[in-house]
């Protein structure tokens, strides 16, 4: 079983940063892959970012990529998304997930999910 915290969200104006985490319990942590999505209200939920349980490979959607940055810290048991040059349209719910597997933008291949952190882009 694993538990996902995310935390780090809040408002930024259009070009501004954020780095979101999410904090991971169990031991198994390093074995997942991990990846992060979001929902903007009134729209589905869309992926953002992935990476391995290793970190050597990671996958972004082309609406974030050379934006984001997705990384992760086993020994903290952790992964982050550090976002950049942030537009109104980012703003969403952002979420974490962890997989046994390798699901790179498939959501309903992960097994565990964090509650959520806002993330709000101001024009």
């Amino acid at each position: 079983q694993v538990q996902l915290v995310e935390s780090g969200g809040g408002l930024v104006q259009a070009g501004g940063s954020l780095r979101l985490s999410c904090a991971a319990s169990g031991r198994t942590f390093s074995s997942y892959a991990m990846a992060w999505f979001r929902q903007a209200p009134g729209k589905e939920r869309e992926f953002v970012a992935a990476i391995t349980w290793s970190g050597v490979n990671t996958y972004y959607a082309d609406s974030v990529k050379g934006r984001f940055t997705i990384s992760r810290d086993n020994a903290k048991n952790t992964v982050y998304l550090q976002m950049n040059s942030l537009k109104p349209e980012d703003t969403a719910v952002y979420y974490c997930a962890g997989s046994s597997t390798w699901p790179r933008d498939r959501s309903y291949e992960y097994d565990y999910w964090g509650q959520g952190t806002q993330v709000t882009v101001s024009s």
